[in-house]
């Protein structure tokens, strides 16, 4: 199974749009990520609808940042896109009757649970402007992009 990388390429798109000098094309963030405009232009609607990005039709137009990176945590955007299911492992349910199973669903339920709340903790916890601080102490004081 592939693993679900909506979160990472929109990351990795939000920190290019703050550090545009201008908006950013779908063809253009198509060509950075490896896939197409459409599926380009379909991620960064639901970004859009938070209020996130903005689009700007026409010559000149594109997508750019709408909103203060300090106040949009990875765990915002993580909904934004979605919301993918944070771990493909789980429980079975053929036989629920089994004690076997219940006990070894038992076991799994919890510590899935807890590695979730830890893991969306984390995510609320951290802030795009944390990333582009980040972003900006791994690549200079330029903070120029690359893909």
């Amino acid at each position: 199974m592939r693993p679900d990388s909506r979160l990472s390429r929109m990351l990795h798109v939000l920190l290019h749009m703050a550090c545009a000098e201008g908006p950013l094309t779908s063809e253009q963030i198509a060509a950075m990520l490896g896939t197409n405009a459409v599926v380009v232009r379909r991620t960064l609607a639901g970004l859009r609808d938070q209020g996130y990005v903005r689009s700007d039709k026409g010559h000149g137009g594109g997508w750019r940042l709408a909103c203060d990176l300090r106040r949009v945590s990875l765990l915002d955007i993580h909904k934004a896109v979605g919301g993918p299911k944070l771990f493909a492992i789980g429980n079975d349910s053929d036989n629920p009757e089994c004690a076997v199973e219940k006990a070894v669903n038992g076991a799994l339920t919890g510590a899935l649970e807890a590695a979730e709340a830890i893991l969306l903790k984390r995510l609320a916890d951290t802030s795009l402007a944390d990333l582009a601080e980040d972003f900006g102490a791994i690549c200079g004081s330029d903070r120029k992009a690359t893909a």
